[in-house]
């Protein structure tokens, strides 16, 4: 046990004092007896999560037991000692126990892991124990390498290479096939133990399938993503049959199958032909054609001719019998989907100048059409998408004007642009992409050979007091920074970043990562203002759903809670919008949404996407399905990957409703058309389990399926994608594509003006005029009989809770309108502002009517000078 053996005199006032570092003397005069044997010596240890782990050590004879860590006496007081007396000797043994925790180990910076080990002490001398280590315990998410699927021929070798997360203690691995385990000991053929690796010396072509890779150590497990694997055999013909007999026609043949064996699992089929004939008479047959074969066969053909006729006349008549319903059906599929109804809702833009308190324009004309409906072809279903039923209002151009904005003294009319543009997305309430950027500007419509692959997302800009937005382009991340925030004559360079490593962030239980790790800074700077902060998220907004908090990160590199989204403080604000929430904080720092589950229903917005290239086998075509967060920066991460190696977008991007239901996801290859592909065995449908989807970090999921054409002539792909959650929503994409890069159509998507402008300062980053809004801030921040005005302000913007926080702000109609700024930065839409100013009633003619007893109004005067 290695046990040192010195001289020394006891002393203990070092350990019950307040300094433990002060060494405790090591001689006593030497004396007969015995030194202290240690019955047991500390064990390296793990500590979980935030759990301490205890050490102990007991030692036979013992006057007094002290743990030494790192160097240092650990304090007399943090040690637990039991002391009783052996019934063999008579020597008396004694037990010392102390705890480590998480925070001591993060806490110490050496050359060498964290140690402690035990001194006892006898009237003889002291002996020491072996050093015990302490390590935190943990297991990385992601694997090093992932098994990859593998084609070979029966009786091949079989090599399945797997490189487990970094872990501490080092993970232990385990191979699973078909999610069944595989022991190694009950198959000869089968090796486990090297490096991690699946080895199957000889492929039988019952070692097919699904093969995963398993992780473990004391916290955690992770599964790697599944490789399949397919053993194939390849087709030889058997022997010739004999000769047949010679025919009428003087030729004899023979035949051979390709069944020796048959081709299986993808196999190549015998090459060759299956039949051979030659002339059995050495040429010297003569063909003598008799009446009666002549009459045979014009016979027959007669007999053809009219069955063709029957059946050509059979056929008319049923059609026409069926021409009363308005519709051919000519395939299954109006079968099952031939009665759908439709619900075609279309913006229709009313006169602005009506809008006030008392008449609210009809802004929706809503049209169902309830019917049989069946789509012939793939022409029909181009037809439908980019009809008018869909865009009825092709170019619009409204001005509007509201009375209370020209009240305000703004003559300028804000216009408002809409353009359709067929075949581009997204169509409906998928608001995946955004908002359309309609203010003064044309909708920007960008590709995916746009979009940056640099892995940097970060911005950078210098504000001054008029403040600015700086904003991670193709991300919805974005910061305002109000006017006023920053002192008068300072400058700030100001920086807004995402982190795109794994986040350090590592939510405990079904709790989710709902959205990007945000890093606002310089940190050590403070505002006098407000700022807003916007992150996107993908929960389906529901309070009996989801608790939603909000985290920051620690100067120290811990996460803590600023607050619940429903939470009423004082401290900052956190409004939850559909598709992101916008925070109001007066502290630059990292930031983070998580939620925390609290029924199964609670639903975390995927979003589907599919995208293609050519494998280098030319013959081979790749289909990569994609499940990610709903939010930009995911979608962008992943056409910036996606663009490294060469994949194009295929298909309109779906939304999939996944609930924490704790049931799996499964994605499937559908409707193949045969004889011109085929798709690899065991490949056209994946499984994955809930917790991989569910608990996933922001890397995203996919799935991959490899496509083979039977000739290179074929340059078409068309398929059907379906993802599914088992007992929950489903997505159907369907793929009409050239496999060829010149032929194929390029699929485009809505992008926002911050693309080209990711900083901007001053007034034109704002879409209220600064005068206007300091006239909205003199009205509604001033007390009236009815009381505060901005109250009614607040509410009329959807904002209903939590109202104490802006009751504490100098202006809080200013922080109101900030976070209008930030929810509409996008649209600008000042004319729902104007609605909402209006419904208050605070038009200039009730104005007027307020004496100068209740309140101090600035002049509203109408006049074009003063307009902006």
């Amino acid at each position: 046990q290695g046990l040192q053996q010195e001289k020394c005199v006891f002393s203990f006032s070092s350990l019950s004092g307040n300094d433990n570092s002060e060494a405790l003397p090591e001689s006593i005069p030497s004396a007969p007896g015995t030194l202290p044997h240690f019955m047991e010596e500390p064990d390296d240890a793990y500590i979980i999560k935030s759990n301490p782990i205890v050490l102990r050590c007991k030692a036979m004879p013992a006057m007094q037991i002290f743990f030494k860590c790192n160097g240092e006496w650990v304090h007399q007081n943090e040690h637990v000692s039991e002391e009783s007396m052996d019934e063999t000797t008579g020597l008396k043994v004694r037990e010392v126990f102390i705890n480590v925790t998480r925070q001591q180990v993060e806490d110490f910076h050496g050359p060498e892991d964290y140690w402690c080990q035990c001194v006892a002490w006898s009237h003889l001398g002291t002996s020491k124990s072996r050093k015990a280590s302490v390590r935190i315990a943990y297991l990385r998410k992601n694997f090093e390498q992932d098994p990859q699927g593998k084609e070979v021929p029966i009786e091949g070798m079989i090599v399945l290479h797997c490189r487990p997360p970094e872990g501490v203690p080092a993970a232990e691995v385990e191979w699973l096939k078909n999610e069944e385990p595989i022991d190694s000991n009950l198959d000869e053929n089968i090796d486990t133990r090297a490096d991690h690796n699946l080895i199957i010396r000889q492929a039988r072509l019952s070692d097919s399938g699904n093969y995963t890779c398993m992780a473990a150590n004391i916290v955690a497990k992770r599964r790697s993503m599944s490789a399949t694997v397919v053993v194939y055999v390849d087709g030889n013909w058997e022997v010739w049959s004999e000769w047949s007999v010679c025919s009428p026609e003087c030729e004899h043949l023979r035949v051979r199958e390709c069944i020796a064996p048959p081709p299986r699992n993808g196999g190549k089929y015998c090459e060759g032909l299956s039949q051979e004939s030659e002339n059995c008479t050495e040429g010297l047959c003569i063909q003598d054609i008799e009446t009666a074969s002549d009459i045979a066969l014009y016979s027959g053909l007669g007999a053809a001719v009219i069955a063709v006729a029957v059946l050509v006349v059979a056929v008319t008549l049923y059609r026409r019998s069926q021409s009363e319903y308005g519709v051919d059906v000519i395939d299954s599929s109006a079968l099952t989907g031939g009665f759908q109804t439709f619900n075609f809702k279309t913006v229709r833009q009313g006169n602005s100048l009506l809008l006030n308190s008392s008449m609210q324009p009809d802004l929706t004309v809503s049209r169902t059409y309830s019917g049989p409906i069946c789509l012939q072809d793939p022409m029909d279903k181009e037809l439908m998408t980019e009809s008018s039923l869909f865009n009825p209002l092709s170019d619009i151009k409204v001005k509007v004007q509201s009375s209370f904005m020209v009240s305000l003294g703004v003559t300028e009319r804000a216009e408002y642009h809409g353009k359709a543009h067929s075949g581009t997305f997204p169509h409906g309430n998928n608001r995946a992409f955004g908002t359309i950027q309609a203010r003064n500007k044309a909708t920007y419509i960008q590709n995916l050979s746009s979009i940056s692959t640099t892995s940097e997302l970060k911005t950078t800009a210098i504000f001054g007091h008029l403040g600015g937005r700086l904003v991670v382009p193709n991300t919805g991340v974005s910061l305002l920074i109000p006017h006023g925030a920053i002192p008068e004559e300072c400058s700030w360079e100001i920086y807004l970043a995402i982190t795109q490593k794994e986040s350090s962030l590592q939510p405990e239980g079904t709790d989710v990562l709902l959205g990007p790790e945000v890093t606002c800074g310089p940190s050590d700077l403070s505002v006098s203002t407000p700022f807003a902060l916007t992150i996107p998220h993908c929960a389906e907004v529901n309070s009996e759903h989801w608790n939603i908090h909000l985290k920051k990160r620690t100067q120290q590199g811990k996460w803590e809670e600023v607050m619940s989204v429903e939470e009423e403080t004082t401290s900052c604000y956190c409004l939850l919008d559909p598709y992101a929430c916008h925070i109001l904080l007066n502290s630059f720092g990292t930031y983070a949404l998580i939620g925390e589950p609290i029924s199964d229903c609670a639903v975390r917005q995927l979003k589907v996407a599919v995208f293609g290239c050519l494998s280098c086998n030319s013959l081979d075509y790749n289909l990569r399905v994609y499940c990610m967060d709903n939010t930009p920066c995911a979608f962008q991460e992943v056409v910036s990957d996606e663009k490294l190696q060469g994949g194009q977008l295929l298909e309109e991007p779906k939304l999939l409703h996944f609930k924490g239901n704790t049931f799996s996801l499964q994605i499937s290859v559908l409707d193949i058309p045969p004889f011109l592909w085929r798709i690899k065995p065991f490949t056209a449908c994946q499984e994955v389990p809930f917790s991989r989807v569910w608990c996933s970090s922001q890397k995203p999921l996919h799935c991959a399926f490899s496509l083979e054409r039977y000739t290179p002539a074929t340059t078409q792909l068309s398929c059907k994608i379906c993802v599914r959650q088992v007992k929950g929503h489903e997505q159907i994409l369907q793929i009409q594509t050239s496999i060829l890069e010149n032929e194929r159509e390029t699929i485009t998507f809505f992008a926002h003006e911050d693309s080209n402008y990711p900083a901007q300062m001053g007034p034109k980053a704002f879409k209220i005029p600064y005068s206007i809004r300091q006239r909205i801030c003199a009205t509604f921040d001033t007390p009236n009989a009815k009381g505060k005005d901005w109250q009614m302000l607040a509410q009329k913007n959807s904002i209903n809770r939590n109202l104490s926080y802006f009751a504490t702000q100098s202006s809080p109609s200013a922080v109101i309108l900030d976070l209008w700024e930030a929810r509409h930065q996008h649209d600008g839409d000042l004319d729902s502002l104007a609605c909402a100013l209006e419904e208050i009633g605070r038009t200039h003619s009730k104005i007027s009517d307020i004496t100068e007893t209740e309140i101090e109004e600035p002049d509203f005067n109408y006049s074009r000078q003063n307009g902006l």
